[in-house]
């Protein structure tokens, strides 16, 4: 990656949208904050970085992202710690992983200097903005996208990444039912599903929205050659805990590798819990939800950190899972995991960025 001399140029916001804000009644991803941070890259290397009012951006009609799907993002969160500051967690590791979207998809990658500075100007400039209620957070959304004007399918030669905020409160207000998949695919061995690309959750709301109007808040999606192993729940990683032992699919090139799922494995082996990494049938979850020995099914991401499931529907049958108070691993190592963003504990690896 070929870099200038990183100068932000920063236009602030001439009266802030702050006071017409109700934080007690934030929908999610609805609401944004006063700024926004553009980068461009043009002619080989990325340039002309700005942090600017919140606002409509301007593109041709011909714009290769449009018609060909050049578009990645990312999504983590900023909290309000219990002494007053703002935390960011594992910042660094979605820069990795932006990158590796990027190579994926025939991108640039973006410098660490615009990710994560930028990201912490942004964030210090509209500091006002991350919410202090409990489960509320700042949603930071970093995404880059194609804008070269040309009909054609080639990489695009120019692109834009850009970074825009978004208090958030709680995604999920219940426990989750959720719906084994076995007709539509998310992901197929050897694509994207590895990676956060745009038309990967595009292709998934047909399903979801059939799956919605029998009354299911998401689908479990399954392998795209068999339908016979279990791999993501919805947008985000799946758990389950059989007879003690907390198993997640292993990932490959139809798994998106979560930074929530392997900071939640880490600390699981650290307390000493048995963690497996195996592929997952779903004859073995539903024979467990049959004989009793399935103890706790939950989604893990950015959005929702753990996102409890109490409904499991495969074909005709619908079982009624533990009771979420019962769930050992997922209530000690998801509380464990709020604390270490929120600051209420000690953070000995570092994970959280302070701005």
């Amino acid at each position: 990656m070929i870099l200038d001399t990183i100068d932000f140029e920063v236009v602030q916001r001439e009266t802030s949208k702050l006071p017409e804000i109700d934080f007690d009644n934030i929908p999610f991803g609805k609401v944004f904050a006063d700024h926004m941070l553009c980068a461009t890259y043009e002619n080989g290397k990325w340039g002309n970085t700005q942090i600017l009012p919140f606002g409509d951006i301007q593109m041709s009609p011909a714009t290769s992202m449009i018609h060909y799907g050049q578009s990645i993002f990312e999504g983590l969160k900023a909290f309000r710690t219990e002494d007053g500051q703002i935390a960011v967690f594992r910042p660094e590791e979605n820069w990795k992983r932006m990158n590796k979207s990027a190579k994926r998809l025939c991108m640039p990658g973006v410098p660490k200097e615009i990710f994560i500075e930028g990201m912490k100007r942004l964030i210090d400039l509209d500091r006002g903005w991350v919410p202090t209620k409990e489960e509320s957070s700042l949603y930071i959304r970093p995404f880059l996208f194609a804008t070269d004007a040309m009909l054609g399918v080639k990489p695009s030669q120019s692109y834009m990444f850009m970074i825009i905020l978004a208090p958030v409160g709680p995604y999920y207000s219940k426990p989750l039912h959720l719906k084994i998949e076995t007709k539509y695919t998310r992901a197929a061995m050897g694509g994207v599903g590895a990676v956060k690309a745009a038309g990967n959750y595009a292709s998934a709301l047909y399903p979801a929205q059939l799956a919605a109007e029998e009354g299911i808040d998401q689908l479990i999606w399954t392998d795209g050659k068999e339908h016979k192993y279990l791999e993501e729940a919805g947008t985000m990683n799946m758990m389950v805990v059989i007879n003690k032992t907390l198993i997640t699919p292993p990932l490959t090139s139809t798994i998106l590798p979560g930074i929530t799922r392997a900071s939640f494995l880490e600390l699981a082996r650290e307390e000493g819990y048995n963690v497996e990494e195996r592929p997952i049938t779903v004859d073995e979850v539903i024979g467990a939800c049959k004989n009793g020995s399935l103890e706790e099914l939950f989604g893990v991401g950015t959005a929702a950190t753990i996102a409890q499931v109490d409904k499991l529907t495969h074909e005709d049958q619908t079982f009624q899972l533990p009771q979420i108070s019962s769930r050992e691993i997922s209530n000690t190592i998801g509380t464990k995991l709020v604390n270490i963003k929120q600051g209420r504990v000690e953070d000995p690896r570092q994970w959280n960025t302070h701005i």
